[in-house]
C-alpha cells in the first residue's frame, strides 16, 4: 500500500507539472494575421457608433496593414462622420480561424486604442452560441479610464469565489450575463500600465491567457518588467505556465463547470466606439461633448486608436 501510495503520489506530481507544459501550435507575426483571422464586417453587437469594414476595405483604406513582424489594425482617423449616418467610424473586428478548448496563448502587444469614446477589445468567445459557449476579455475598457478588466461572461449557474489567488482584484461575483447589465464576473488588474496611454507610454507589454478544464487563468506583464518569463519574452516553441507566477486574474472551476460553460472559443480582437459600454459612462470619464459627436466629429482624436501587434503564439 505505501508502495502504491508513492506511485500515485509521483503520478499526481508528473500530472500537476505538464499540466502546465505546451508545445507551440501556431505562431502568428506580421502578414500571418490575414491568414489566420478573418474579418467581421457585422452589425456591432454592442450598438457601438462604429461601422467594421471587410478586408479589401480595410486594407484599402490602410486600417490593417502588416510592416515586418508587426500588425496593425486600428480605425478611421481622417472622415468627419455624419450625425444623420446609421452605422459610425470605420474599424475592424476580426476572429481567428481555429478554435480552442484547452490552451495557453501569449500576446505580445506594442500598443492599444486610446482616445475618449474608444472601446477596445481583446477576448475569446463562442459567437454562434453565445452566451452558452462563455466569454473572456483578456483586455477590455474604456474612454482610456483605468487598469485593465479581465472578465468572464456564461449562461446562467456559473461564479467565482471571493478568495482566490491572483495579483489584481475582484470585482463582481456572478458571471451570469443577465445580471447587472451583463457585467459579468471581472478582475480590475490594478496595474496602471495594463491599459491605454499608459500601457502605450511605457511601450506595452504582454498578456498570456491559459484555460484548462479546472481554471482560466490571465496574466500581465509591462514591457520593462523584470519578471517576465523567459519562454514569454522570447515566443519560443513552448511554455511551462507553471513558472508564470501568480497570475493576474484567476478563475477556478470551484463554483463553475467549465466544460459545461465554455466550448470552443475564437479570438476576437476589435474596437468600437461608445455603445453599451464606452457610451454609457461617457459622461462621467472626462470627455469632452457627447460620446457619439465627439467619435462623429473628432476623426483626428483617433490617430492614436490602433492596436499593433509583434505576435500571438498558441500553445496547445
Amino acid at each position: 500500500m505505501k508502495a502504491t501510495a508513492q506511485l500515485i503520489s509521483l503520478a499526481s506530481l508528473a500530472s500537476l507539472v505538464s499540466a502546465g507544459a505546451y508545445s507551440r501550435t501556431e505562431n502568428i507575426v506580421g502578414s500571418g494575421f490575414y491568414n489566420s483571422f478573418n474579418f467581421e464586417a457585422i452589425s456591432d453587437p454592442t450598438q457601438g457608433r462604429v461601422n467594421y469594414v471587410d478586408r479589401a476595405t480595410a486594407q484599402a483604406q490602410n486600417l490593417t496593414f502588416a510592416s515586418g513582424n508587426t500588425f496593425i489594425l486600428r480605425a478611421d482617423s481622417k472622415t468627419v462622420i455624419s450625425d444623420s449616418s446609421s452605422t459610425g467610424r470605420n474599424s475592424v473586428r476580426i476572429r481567428s480561424n481555429n478554435a480552442y478548448t484547452t490552451h495557453a496563448a501569449v500576446f505580445d502587444i506594442g500598443h492599444m486604442p486610446q482616445g475618449c469614446g474608444t472601446w477596445p477589445a481583446l477576448w475569446e468567445t463562442n459567437e454562434a452560441t453565445w452566451p452558452a459557449g462563455g466569454e473572456v476579455d483578456i483586455i477590455e475598457g474604456v474612454n482610456d479610464q483605468g487598469a485593465n478588466q479581465i472578465t468572464l461572461h456564461t449562461s446562467p449557474g456559473c461564479s467565482m469565489p471571493a478568495a482566490r489567488t491572483q495579483t489584481g482584484t475582484s470585482l463582481q461575483l456572478d458571471c451570469n450575463t443577465q445580471v447587472n447589465g451583463n457585467a459579468g464576473c471581472g478582475v480590475n488588474a490594478g496595474v496602471a500600465t495594463s491599459y491605454g496611454p499608459s500601457f502605450n507610454a511605457n511601450g506595452g507589454g504582454w498578456y498570456a491567457i491559459e484555460r484548462t478544464s479546472s481554471f482560466i487563468n490571465v496574466w500581465f506583464w509591462p514591457r520593462n518588467a523584470g519578471n517576465v518569463p523567459a519562454d514569454v519574452r522570447s515566443g519560443g516553441t513552448s511554455v511551462n505556465t507553471a513558472n508564470w507566477g501568480t497570475p493576474t486574474a484567476n478563475f477556478p472551476n470551484t463554483q463553475c463547470n467549465f466544460p459545461q460553460f465554455f466550448s470552443g472559443n475564437n479570438i476576437i480582437i476589435n474596437l468600437t466606439f461608445c455603445g453599451q459600454w464606452a457610451g454609457a459612462v461617457y459622461g462621467n470619464s472626462g470627455c469632452p461633448s457627447t460620446c457619439n459627436n465627439y467619435v462623429d466629429q473628432n476623426p483626428s482624436a483617433f490617430t492614436n486608436a490602433y492596436f499593433e501587434f509583434n505576435s500571438i503564439n498558441v500553445y496547445q
